[in-house]
Order: structure tokens, then C-alpha cells, then sequence
């Protein structure tokens, strides 16, 4: 059976060259007579492999000193609680709310600092952003966090905002390495891998480093970043494989153009599919123009009553995991690196055809 095009939002696709390197190594990987999966993460052969993912990474997000990289585990939920227990110091931290994500950001920081929302979007079913000029920043906060993307809702936040001198933290777990982007303007980055930068189960930290003086000594090692960074994200067993498959990814984006190219490229696949939508007569997207997603794009059809219909028939065409979220509804395409323009345009041309037989 040949491989469909996987629109899931996550778990998501990876890249072709990358599984095809991962599965011609798996047994017998580099000089190590092993599979990398079982090697020390001690060993020569694995430290060579975490520092040149890291070398690789700062190339490809031009990382500029001051920064430490990290490859955590956790996946973002955790660092959602762990971010305050790190950098909030007893101080009250803002937080802009989006979406879904947001909001359990929220959440699970609020045992550890005093939540400040400025903003919240949730009136409009977090279909548009909140306006600048609505925000009540606080200059003396911990910290700001946002999430530029937001999966389920397909918003995006396509500027990073200005909030003066407090640090600005940013969960891009589905925008990391989909576009270039000025690292010096965030204190802290934090990305689950399952989107742009490999399988589940690791997540990349990139944090500057005064903010590591924050790091209280009072919380256990293990949630302590600047622990953390004093191993070399070895401060207990990381994600090996996963740390693998990430530095193979990191190689194909070089190996594409870098994010200059990958950014371009996704541009155009949002900008297809979006405008074969809003023309189509058939299909509706019910995100502001200004706050769509890149990587996210959901779309309506006409009656509910024709959703099974439409997913039945694109899995058969080829086209999988499109069913929106269930908070939703609808349909949901997420078009991250891996997925080729060719893998749009087939959903377009699908999307065609049903909406000619359904009309």
C-alpha cells in the first residue's frame, strides 16, 4: 500500500527522507554495531549525535549567544506548570489567551504564580485575536506568554508581541521551524516535537540564559531548567530515539533551504488552500483573514449532515486524519513541513470533485 497524505495535527507527518534514514539505520546505526535506540546516552557515539543536533538547530534558527538549547520530556502540557515553577519567582506573569492552549496554560500555571489574563478571545469561540489596544499588561510581570498558533481553532498570531522589557515566552510547539524567526526577541521558547520537529515524547527549549538565574533551588532537579542545562539535557535518560529522528529532521530542513525555503513554501500551501476555500462557494473558514493559521486550516461544509460522507471519502482518496476537532466540529487539514504542495492540491482537487457531486 503506497503512504496517503497525512493532514493529523498531531502525531504529524515527518518527512519522507527522514523515516526512509531512520529505517535503513535502525538496526545497525553509525559506528555503534546498534541500533541507536540502544546505546548509552553516555556514550561517545550518542553525545556526538545530541551535540550535532543542537550545532544543527542553532544554524537553521540562527540562535545567537545567550542562549541555552534544551531537549526535554514533558511534552508541552508539563512545561505549561513547569515554566512558572522555573521563572515566576512569586511574581505575577501575564498570560494572552487564544485558544484552547492558552487556556490550559492557564491552568496549570496558576498553582505557581498569580495568573494575570490580558487579553482573552474566547467571546469570539477564539475565531479572531484580541485587540492590541484591549490588552492590561503588567511592565512588572515575571514574564508574558502567548501561543502563536493555536491547532484546534487554526488562529495565529503572525507578529510577536511588543510587551516593553518584560520576557516573552512563547509556546510554538506547531510554528517552530516553520518559518524563520528572530530568536532574540523571546526570553523563552518552548516546542513539543510533534509538529515540525519530530515524533512525539521530546520537547526543545530554548531559554536565555539570565533567565536560568531565576531557577529557584527550592523545586526538585528534575523540573529545575537550570539543572537541566548544567547536564546538557542529560540530567537523567532524555528521549534517545526521539532526539534521533529530531536531528535527522534538522538535517532534512538544511538540506531543503533552510527556513527561508521551508517558510516560503509554507506560505503557499496556506495561501492555496485558504483561497481555493473562501472561493469555492462550498467550503467556509470561519477564522478572521488577518489571524488564519499556516499550519492549521479547518474548514466548514455547507451541512453537517455531509461530514461522514466527505471523510469516508477522502481516507478512501488517500487523505487522512481531516476530521476537525471535536470542540469544533468540521474539518481540519494541518499542513506542517512534511506535507508536499502536491498533498494540498490532491485535497483540493478531492475537495472539488465532492463539492461538484454534493452541491
Amino acid at each position: 500500500m503506497s503512504r496517503a497524505y497525512n493532514f493529523s495535527s498531531g502525531p504529524a507527518a515527518l518527512p519522507e527522507p527522514v523515516l526512509q534514514r531512520a529505517r535503513d539505520e535502525m538496526l545497525d546505526w553509525g559506528s555503534a554495531r546498534a541500533s541507536v535506540m540502544e546505546v548509552s546516552h553516555r556514550g561517545k557515539e550518542f553525545i556526538a549525535l545530541a551535540e550535532q543536533a543542537e550545532q544543527d538547530l542553532r544554524e537553521i534558527l540562527a540562535i545567537p549567544a545567550g542562549y541555552k538549547v534544551l531537549f526535554l520530556q514533558g511534552g508541552a502540557t508539563q512545561h505549561f506548570a513547569q515554566i512558572p515553577m522555573n521563572l515566576a519567582q512569586g511574581r505575577a506573569s501575564d498570560y494572552l489567551v487564544t485558544g484552547h492552549w492558552g487556556e490550559k496554560a492557564v491552568k496549570e500555571a496558576a498553582p505557581y504564580t498569580s495568573v494575570q489574563v490580558v487579553a482573552n478571545s474566547a467571546d469570539s469561540k477564539f475565531m479572531q485575536l484580541p485587540p492590541r489596544a484591549q490588552w492590561k499588561l503588567d511592565p512588572e510581570a515575571a514574564y508574558f506568554h502567548y501561543t502563536p498558533n493555536e491547532t484546534i481553532a487554526g488562529v495565529e498570531i503572525h507578529e510577536v508581541p511588543d510587551v516593553g522589557n518584560v520576557p516573552v515566552i512563547a509556546d510554538m510547539s506547531s510554528t517552530l521551524l516553520s518559518r524563520p524567526i528572530d530568536v532574540s526577541q523571546f526570553g523563552l521558547i518552548y516546542a513539543g516535537a510533534q509538529k515540525n520537529i519530530g515524533p512525539s515524547g521530546v520537547v526543545v527549549l530554548i531559554v536565555r540564559e539570565d533567565l536560568l538565574e531565576r531557577c529557584p533551588k527550592s523545586i526538585p532537579n528534575i523540573f529545575n531548567y537550570a539543572a537541566h542545562a548544567k547536564e546538557g539535557s542529560m540530567l537523567n535518560t532524555p528521549p534517545t530515539f526521539a532526539w534521533y529522528l529530531a536531528g535527522l529532521n534538522f538535517q532534512w530542513i538544511k538540506s531543503e533551504g533552510g527556513l527561508a525555503a521551508i517558510g516560503e513554501r509554507n506560505r503557499i500551501k496556506a495561501e492555496r488552500l485558504y483561497g481555493y476555500i473562501d472561493g469555492s462557494g462550498f467550503y467556509s473558514n470561519p477564522v478572521e483573514i488577518a489571524a488564519r493559521s499556516w499550519m492549521n486550516v479547518p474548514f466548514r461544509l455547507p451541512d453537517e449532515a455531509l461530514d461522514a460522507a466527505f471523510l469516508k471519502e477522502s481516507e478512501a482518496a488517500g487523505l487522512l486524519a481531516l476530521k476537525g476537532h471535536r470542540s469544533v466540529g468540521g474539518m481540519r487539514a494541518s499542513i506542517y513541513n512534511a506535507m508536499p504542495l502536491a498533498g494540498v492540491e490532491a485535497l483540493i482537487e478531492f475537495m472539488k470533485d465532492f463539492a461538484a457531486r454534493k452541491a
